[in-house]
């Protein structure tokens, strides 16, 4: 019986004629209609973030398709074996044709060591000149 008392001591509390219970509930409505708000603001911040992201995937995919119909053209069979006939080109003979015994023959010849010239070196003209030249310097 005490505890109903308490409670109901505590249910009809007041200040200033408004119940407790009341502003209590007030406060958690505020609370609620402020979460929702956040929640809503940052659920927009990253709908933005994903349509960005959709449109930037969008911009690749084109690229990607521009990029392999680009590398289809420059693969064309005709415009390569255009290309290397006006360069001078054309295709291999069957009979020269490399075996796997012929490849040492085939290694490249080594670059030619290049040559080291030692200057001639210039005797010293005497002993005094060297002397002339310390005070001049001094």
């Amino acid at each position: 019986m005490r505890a109903a008392a308490t409670l109901k001591r505590v249910f009809d509390w007041k200040v200033r004629g408004v119940r407790w219970i009341e502003i209590i509930g007030l406060l958690l409505v505020a609370a609620m209609i402020f979460s929702v708000y956040l929640a809503k603001a940052a659920a927009a911040s990253e709908s933005a973030r994903i349509a960005s992201l959709e449109r930037q995937i969008t911009q690749n995919g084109q690229r990607v398709r521009l990029l392999r119909a680009e590398a289809a053209r420059l693969e064309q069979p005709a415009r390569l074996e255009a290309l290397s006939r006006s360069a001078g080109l054309g295709p291999v003979d069957v009979h020269r044709q490399a075996t796997e015994a012929s490849l040492p023959e085939l290694a490249p010849v080594p670059a030619p060591q290049p040559v080291v010239i030692v200057a001639p070196t210039v005797p010293a003209a005497s002993a005094d000149a060297d002397v002339n030249v310390a005070e001049v310097a001094q």
